[in-house]
């Protein structure tokens, strides 16, 4: 039986009011850069809520990225630009799975290879939804290649290396870590550790090396010291979906 995914079309009508906010902050020169900003991030937060409404667990996921690459970022000594670049880029790495069906999204048991198939269809459908958004080109193609590998054998087009994106290498870091060690309805989460033994233990081939050795590095530290320092900035209830590394409780 084949699998059908929900049509775009039907997607981007349902977000085309949020579109058009985005784009009238570009366009509309009565607003201050303060006001500018303030008008594009509560498009920005909008687009999240579908989201949410959709998928609870990947709107929780979603954030808890974007503060994992944040801490590497921070860790790289990013500035701010670069890092609300990387958090507008993570939070929507996965707002493709608008349009995966529910059965397969919200699937209570591991997907069959044909389900898993339509879900490997998220990072285009997150480019395709993002794409047009005026200046969110950059962040469209680090959605699009977030699940590309460093050996060339991710997808969906295969790229290698340095020509994966720089965002797109770290967010993969961090949603390889939060996927396993948030706990979903057929598994537990595992431990820290382990995440980090998979992480090493796969650098060079699914990851970038030594961008994997930093985010190890940079998580460790987070670890030991037990800071709590949040660096999500567009969401201000990221502490109900935040966990602490290293508990034991349920991360999602």
């Amino acid at each position: 039986m084949k699998l059908k995914l929900q049509p775009i079309s039907l997607i981007e009508t349902s977000m085309s009011k949020n579109r058009k906010s985005l784009k009238l902050v570009k366009s509309t020169s009565g607003l201050s850069t303060k006001d500018d900003k303030k008008v594009y991030e509560m498009a920005v937060r909008s687009i999240l809520k579908t989201l949410d409404l959709k998928d609870n667990y990947t709107y929780g996921h979603s954030l808890r990225v974007a503060q994992n690459c944040l801490i590497l970022a921070d860790h790289m000594n990013m500035d701010d630009e670069q890092m609300y670049d990387l958090e507008l880029s993570a939070l929507f790495h996965d707002i493709g799975k608008i349009g995966i069906p529910d059965r397969i999204l919200s699937k209570p048991h591991r997907l069959s290879d044909d389900e898993f198939e339509v879900m490997k269809r998220h990072p285009e459908m997150s480019y395709e939804i993002l794409k047009d958004f005026e200046g969110f080109e950059q962040i469209a193609l680090n959605a699009r290649h977030h699940h590309e590998r460093y050996d060339g054998r991710g997808y969906p087009d295969k790229l290698s290396g340095n020509q994966i994106p720089l965002f797109s290498r770290i967010i993969l870091l961090a949603d390889t870590f939060d996927a396993i060690t948030s706990s979903r309805v057929y598994r537990d989460g595992m431990s820290v550790d382990i995440a980090y033994s998979e992480i090493m233990e796969n650098a060079g081939t699914q990851f970038d090396p030594l961008l994997a050795k930093a985010f190890v590095k940079a998580m460790k530290r987070r670890h030991s010291t037990k800071e709590d320092k949040t660096f999500i900035t567009l969401i201000d209830d990221f502490k109900e979906f935040e966990y602490k590394i290293g508990d034991e409780e349920e991360a999602a």
